[in-house]
């Protein structure tokens, strides 16, 4: 079984435990958003980006990106969105089918394992929010190069990416640094073996900020805002580290113009 399947079942078991990512909005959740009074759309764990980071959405072609659950497709779809949801893990898929039929609006949902490319034309999407979830996926810079081929010119990313320091940790004593990084199961002996004894995280993978900052620019994007988060939980949290990035990126360059060195 491919690492891939393996995390959309790893998934659709924590959907099942209650995860924090698959609880849909209210209605209650729901209406506000609509009547313009919250913009609860989280990328990283504890901090909602900007509404002035996406703009008007009425009208606006979205793709969310790994974004089951039944949270940013809802709040996107109340803000006049025409939505679209990719994701790996069915059940996060039924949780945005359930409140858009409570809600009444349609989405277009996917099941698709992102790391094989995006599955969509050229220039097909206004905005791409994508909260964290490249901690699933090995390689980063090939999505990224694939959300800006999907975009339109001047189209918007944003993006909860982790920086690395969660996996460094010992489960046992999180005052402790124990695993060295990059963390891969893949490729380190070392985080294979803790991989192996914790089955029920799946199969994760740590990045750096090159891969998820400069991989971005270097897909030709321009980074505009960025903010870090904490973890939410554990010593990360009470010690208020940044674990966590979100961040809002501008396609400025046109894919069709070939640029040589």
């Amino acid at each position: 079984m491919e690492y891939q399947e393996k995390n959309s079942n790893t998934i659709d078991s924590w959907v099942d435990e209650g995860w924090k990512w698959s609880m849909p909005l209210t209605h209650e959740e729901f209406e506000s958003v609509r009547n313009g009074t919250s913009f609860p759309l989280f990328l990283t764990p504890t901090k909602a980006i900007p509404k002035s980071w996406l703009g008007d959405l009425l009208g606006k072609k979205v793709l969310a990106l790994a974004s089951g659950g039944g949270q940013q497709s809802a709040i996107l779809s109340a803000s006049g969105a025409m939505v679209t949801v990719l994701d790996n893990s069915r059940k996060m898929l039924e949780k945005d089918e359930e409140v858009a039929k409570r809600e009444g609006y349609f989405v277009k949902l996917m099941k698709h394992d992102m790391t094989k490319g995006l599955p969509f034309p050229d220039g097909e999407f206004d905005v791409i929010v994508n909260p964290i979830s490249n901690c699933y996926i090995e390689e980063v810079l090939p999505l990224w190069r694939e959300c800006h081929r999907v975009l339109k010119y001047g189209g918007i990313l944003v993006a909860g990416t982790e920086m690395g320091l969660v996996y460094a940790l010992s489960r046992e004593n999180e005052a402790m640094i124990e695993n060295p990084l990059p963390y891969n199961p893949l490729r380190s002996e070392r985080s294979r073996k803790d991989a192996e004894e914790h089955p029920e995280d799946g199969v994760q993978f740590s990045h750096t900020i090159e891969e998820n900052i400069q991989g971005q620019i270097d897909a030709g994007f321009v980074i505009t805002n960025i903010f870090s988060d904490t973890a939410g939980y554990g010593i990360l949290e009470e010690m208020n580290i940044p674990t966590y990035l979100a961040t809002r990126a501008v396609k400025m360059t046109d894919d069709r113009i070939q640029i040589s060195d």
